[in-house]
């Protein structure tokens, strides 16, 4: 299973923003970009140069990347997969990447980050439908229930969720039972569901050059 492995909160400077890949982390003063808002390297702060409009487009590509916790390879077959689909290619490669079995995890609120629920995923912890489901890029679909397997529920991972997800806010493609942890998927996202911090058509037009 391939990960990035590079520091966390430097992929996040080096972003220029907030992408949430140490969790609660992230909402605190200890965040890096709080800190210390600036590219890393050993020069410190530089100026800003002025960026062309493919250096825009491959930044923009670099930090959907980062942020759902893809390398290059699976994150341009995950474009390539949704320009294959019926509608846009942008609002394709979005609801490709929600779908994934580990961002669903993250974003159901079982886990605090992306990084975390890929974790969590690939040890096995989830069912969905019954069944064990132990693979980050696993497409969930329309009706999937989504269930903590009854071993885990124990775990130190799962301690005080309940509590958590009475407070978390849960998109609108999926609901979520706080009492029993369990989890559906309503419907496909819709970028109106969720807040996004970028621009999936200049994706698609780094790609398409």
């Amino acid at each position: 299973m391939s990960k990035n492995l590079d520091p966390k909160c430097k992929q996040c400077r080096r972003a220029g923003e907030k992408l949430f890949l140490k969790g609660e982390r992230c909402t605190t003063p200890k965040c890096a970009i709080v800190k210390r808002n600036f590219p890393p390297g050993m020069h410190g702060v530089k100026g800003k140069s002025r960026q062309s409009e493919y250096g825009l487009q491959l930044q923009e590509k670099q930090k959907v990347k980062r942020e759902y916790g893809l390398l290059e390879k699976q994150f341009k077959l995950t474009f390539e997969k949704g320009k294959t689909q019926s509608g846009k290619a942008g609002e394709n490669l979005f609801r490709l990447l929600e779908t994934r079995f580990d961002n669903t995890v993250y974003r159901l609120g079982f886990a605090s980050s992306r990084t975390q629920a890929r974790q969590m995923v690939g040890h096995g912890h989830f069912n969905i439908n019954g069944k064990k489901v132990n693979i980050p890029s696993y497409q969930v679909k329309i009706g999937d229930v989504i269930t903590i397997k009854t071993g885990s529920k124990k775990s130190k991972l799962f301690a005080g969720l309940e509590e958590k997800l009475k407070k978390a806010q849960i998109p609108g493609w999926l609901n979520v039972d706080a009492k029993e942890l369990t989890a559906k998927v309503l419907h496909k996202p819709n970028i109106e569901d969720i807040q996004t911090n970028f621009n999936v058509q200049m994706i698609v037009e780094f790609y398409s050059k």
